[in-house]
């Protein structure tokens, strides 16, 4: 498997579980992807949220994307890992913004991130107790 298919399936289903820890307590909500290219994966939060000040304390994340397929034998999710990368960049923010002027009023506290390198890997239920084995993708 390559980079490409995991930048594939999270662009066609943008929509994912990032897990983040609070002390030790797991957290974990719903984000939306606004970006995948061979750079990374990149989302948007904002700095007064807990979400943020958890990335801060502790920049290891693991992402699931899901196909939402009904039918079993064809659901699958790509689980990812990395750390997260906050960006300052004017020029990407300004491009953000202009692909989702939703958040416009937020660009003061608007925050950039990216998970750069990590691994991923697909699972589906034919791979049921075989983790393990399934090949991973490092980026």
């Amino acid at each position: 498997m390559k980079l490409q298919e995991c930048i594939d399936f999270a662009t066609e289903h943008p929509v994912c579980s990032l897990a983040t820890v609070d002390g030790d307590q797991p957290r974990v909500r719903a984000f939306l992807l606004w970006r995948a290219t061979e750079n990374g994966f990149y989302f948007e939060t904002v700095n007064p949220k807990d979400v943020y000040e958890q990335l801060k304390a502790n920049p290891k994340v693991e992402i699931c994307f899901f196909n939402n397929e009904s039918d079993l034998e064809k659901a699958k999710t790509m689980r990812l890992s990395g750390e997260v990368e906050f960006l300052d960049d004017p020029d990407l923010k300004k491009q953000l913004l202009q692909e989702w002027p939703f958040l416009q009023d937020a660009e003061p506290i608007l925050e950039l991130f990216r998970i750069q390198s990590g691994e991923a890997f697909f699972w589906t239920m034919a791979d049921f107790l075989k983790e393990k084995e399934i090949e991973r993708i490092r980026f």
